[in-house]
């Protein structure tokens, strides 16, 4: 076992030299499994494991079928102690940032999401699905609910478009004052929709609560960010 691992960590290695090197620039694909066997001398088991470790560390990306392709960086990062809106980070990079909501539904809450939520199980809440857009590339799918409460009486929820934060400041003269936000990775394939769903399958999920400053809940959002086209950092002080 203990040569296994040895040989996983040295094809792992010289395989993050090269790309460290850009001898493989961003979209190239690797050889196969087969040609890099052969050319370390290991097993294609050892191979795979050395590339999961490589795609762990977000250098590679592996398509089912396809083949492994050298991962570019990521074209957007977000500071996540900060409680920016996805529109103002994706255009603080430079990038235009762009909307398109899937369905807009107002049903009652399941009990789970009133939990976590913490709103009582018969809370009306509209349903959000929209698709996060960075120059006309999709960066992330995002699943919200916002409790009917905080709608005016008669709004119309197929009027709501673009940026949510810029709703709340603009049309309802209410600011979000602060939020809690856990985040998880994600491998699945059934995440999202529209024609390009089907080609991603790993995820960096970003579930947040955010508030006014009455502690009333505004928004429950469950974000998954595609993998390599979206980064948080967090600044970390002693």
């Amino acid at each position: 076992m203990a040569r296994t691992g040895t040989l996983v960590t040295r094809v792992a290695e010289d395989l993050r030299s090269r790309l460290a090197a850009g001898d493989l620039p961003p979209g190239s694909r690797l050889p196969t499994e087969t040609e890099l066997s052969a050319e370390f001398r290991v097993s294609r088991p050892t191979v795979r494991a050395a590339l999961r470790e490589l795609e762990a560390l977000g250098m590679v990306r592996t398509q089912h079928g396809v083949g492994t392709f050298v991962a570019a960086p990521p074209a957007i990062r977000a500071g996540l102690e900060r409680m920016d809106s996805i529109t103002e980070s994706i255009r603080a990079t430079g990038r235009e940032p762009g909307m398109v909501y899937a369905s807009r539904v107002v049903r009652p809450v399941l009990p789970e999401e009133a939990a976590q939520m913490g709103v009582p199980v018969d809370t009306q809440a509209l349903e959000i699905r929209r698709t996060i857009l960075a120059d006309g590339e999709v960066v992330a799918y995002s699943y919200d609910l916002m409790p009917m409460a905080v709608l005016p009486e008669g709004f119309d929820p197929q009027t709501l478009d673009g940026s949510i934060f810029g709703f709340f400041r603009g049309r309802l003269g209410i600011s979000p004052d602060h939020g809690v936000a856990e985040i998880h990775a994600v491998t699945s394939n059934h995440v999202g929709w529209g024609a390009e769903a089907a080609t991603h399958n790993l995820f960096v999920l970003l579930v947040q609560k955010h508030y006014d400053k009455a502690d009333a809940l505004l928004l429950y959002s469950r974000t998954y960010f595609i993998e390599g086209r979206y980064s948080f950092t967090i600044v970390r002080r002693g």
